[in-house]
């Protein structure tokens, strides 16, 4: 397994590949070429950034059946796909700032696909080949904006609303790993990737069917059941198998505590 990430040294954002406690960077994106520039710095000298930077992020719903259960919803037969915005993307020890607190915002842990070779109308068979690696990300959805709207778009692409990293691993198989959820400590979602109703390859080989999939992309491949609310002062953990853990705190945006009460009113119906 090879670990790849984003980072900074004092005011320099760069890719890299993490070789024990060693950072190597790299010339350009992992996703683009791994060539080292033969710098080389310690970890513990460096920030860790958001480790990817997608042109379209996509998102998969309804792929565990215990999701799909406790959402009332019934399998639709394909996956169900639509796009986050890039802007929403948010690095390891960020803060996710609820956008409207008088929402319902819940947490949904994921794993993430990072696409690594431009992929069009392929199969699944071979469409593992097809990806450069996996990290875990945190899908995190406004509830009323997601009834009120009927579509997923603007519910899941507030900003902060996309928690990942901290890391992308490349080799390694993922078709049957942990993924899981702690909010303050406590376990809330807990499942297995085989548990998923559509594989990773039959993903990739369902959205290249009517899109360009690119270099850098990335696809959160569902959550589990276990959803529930986020608040402020939350501390939430995202892991999968025994990589080091996601982690981002939770907080109120400032334009949303300096919002007028007639303005909250409006954007709640």
């Amino acid at each position: 397994m090879r670990t790849f990430g984003g980072f900074r040294s004092g005011n320099r954002f760069f890719y890299g590949e993490l070789r024990g406690e060693k950072v190597h960077e790299l010339a350009q994106p992992y996703w683009i070429d791994i060539r080292a520039t033969g710098q080389v710095l310690p970890l513990a000298n460096v920030r860790v950034g958001l480790p990817i930077a997608p042109s379209k992020l996509i998102a998969v719903g309804l792929n565990y059946a215990d999701h799909v259960a406790e959402m009332k919803r019934t399998e639709l037969g394909t996956p169900l796909i639509w796009f986050k915005s890039p802007s929403s993307v948010l690095p390891h020890n960020g803060a996710i700032e609820i956008a409207f607190p008088e929402h319902q915002t819940d947490f949904e842990v994921e794993l993430a696909v990072v696409i690594g070779r431009t992929a069009k109308n392929v199969a699944a068979e071979p469409a593992l080949d097809f990806v450069f690696g996996y990290t875990v990300a945190l899908d995190i959805t406004d509830r009323d904006l997601q009834k009120s709207e009927k579509q997923f778009g603007r519910c899941k692409s507030l900003d902060t609303y996309t928690p990942i990293g901290p890391f992308v691993y490349a080799d390694v198989d993922v078709s049957d790993v942990s993924l899981e959820l702690w909010q303050n400590a406590e376990l809330r979602q807990s499942t297995r990737t085989s548990r998923m109703i559509y594989s990773v390859p039959e993903i990739i080989s369902f959205a290249s069917q009517s899109l360009t999939l690119l270099p850098g992309d990335v696809i959160l491949t569902g959550t589990p059941a276990g959803v529930a609310p986020i608040h402020d002062g939350d501390q939430l953990e995202a892991a999968i198998e025994n990589w080091p853990r996601l982690r981002n705190r939770v907080s109120i945006a400032e334009r949303a505590s300096g919002r007028g009460a007639e303005e909250s009113s409006i954007i709640s119906t």
